[in-house]
């Protein structure tokens, strides 16, 4: 843009001009217009994470009730997709874990932040660690403290600490991107 200008974009396409239209600059000509300016950004980030928890909290009701519709017939597969979507907010991911890590090693690590229920690092198919683990704790609030550990070092390695997502049946079926379509070989030329 020759002018100078900023825009700050929101979601659904939407997009808000920065402060100082005109070519003004980032403070709208005004002494104050730049706390003005700041207070208005502080304002949509304020919303924006307010959406977020919004768009949050209707995934967990979504989640639940596609365990319930996903098991309408069967009451009590209902009950186990629901204690594993609440097991699943009081675990974490723990990304960047050493291959020669044991589980009591990273449970010492994480014991700080709750009584850790079970460490699972996962493995392949011929028993080789894949580098990552979850972490499954007592309480819920434990998650939160643990967050906290995000790039500390284990075993000379920063780890990745993220929240447990809650797998959704489905999502990884693969549709494919285009229906099928046979091959015919090319006509023969004539003449």
């Amino acid at each position: 843009m020759a002018s100078g200008n900023r825009a700050i974009p929101i979601e659904n396409g939407e997009v808000l001009p920065a402060a100082g239209g005109n070519g003004e600059g980032g403070n709208g000509g005004s002494g104050d217009g730049f706390n003005r300016n700041r207070s208005s950004v502080d304002q949509q980030i304020d919303d924006m994470r307010r959406r977020l928890r919004e768009l949050e909290e209707t995934e967990r009701e979504m989640l639940a009730v596609a365990a319930a519709a996903a098991s309408h017939d069967d009451p009590a597969a209902a009950a186990t997709a629901l204690e594993k979507a609440e097991v699943d907010a009081r675990s974490i991911y723990v990304g960047n874990v050493d291959y020669g890590c044991l589980p009591e090693e990273v449970q010492e690590h994480f014991q700080d932040c709750g009584t850790v229920n079970r460490v699972t690092i996962l493995t392949d198919f011929y028993g080789n660690p894949k580098g990552y683990a979850y972490v499954e704790f007592q309480e819920a609030q434990s998650v939160q403290n643990a967050l906290r550990l995000n790039d500390t070092e284990l075993h000379g390695r920063p780890l990745k600490v993220c929240p447990k997502r809650t797998n959704v049946p489905g999502m990884s079926h693969h549709r494919g991107r285009r229906p099928f379509q046979p091959y015919y070989p090319p006509c023969p030329a004539f003449g």
